[in-house]
């Protein structure tokens, strides 16, 4: 699967692109499916930040791109006790702000440990003289999105 960062040409290259997730994706979930195994597995799809709508370098109609942004994100996830076509959370109309249901990275974390049947509270380790987990001092699990 080839991916591109997006920051031009995205005219152009996000619907190639975005054909190769999609189709791949798709295939994945229903090949689990139709074997009863969509239950039994999470799966979870994301990339490793968010984008605004604003753009890099010279905007042109044929050239642009979308630039980085760490505080909102989009992912999804299927199976494994997630409610099926569900969105959740909502971003403002330039995609910088959180505008509703906002999910900690701590927050998802500990969903996915849910699903997975672990408390995330549970696991936790010792370290000079600190207790550590994966949701560090946080985290709760974000019940709206199980089924």
């Amino acid at each position: 699967m080839l991916l591109c960062n997006a920051h031009g040409k995205l005219p152009a290259d996000l619907p190639k692109r975005c054909k190769d997730v999609d189709q791949a994706s798709a295939a994945l979930v229903t090949n689990l499916a139709q074997r009863g195994m969509l239950e039994d597995t999470l799966v979870i799809w994301g990339g490793e930040f968010g984008r605004t709508v604003y753009c890099q370098g010279h905007l042109t109609a044929t050239d642009y791109g979308r630039d980085h942004h760490g505080r909102c994100f989009a992912m999804w996830m299927a199976g494994g006790g997630m409610k099926a076509g569900l969105t959740f959370g909502e971003t403002d109309d330039y995609c910088y702000n959180v505008v509703r249901d906002p999910v900690h990275v701590h927050d998802l974390q500990a969903t996915i440990l849910y699903c997975l049947g672990i408390d995330h509270k549970e696991l936790t380790y010792r370290f000079q003289g600190r207790d550590f987990r994966l949701t560090d001092v946080g985290g709760e699990v974000v019940r709206q999105v199980l089924a």
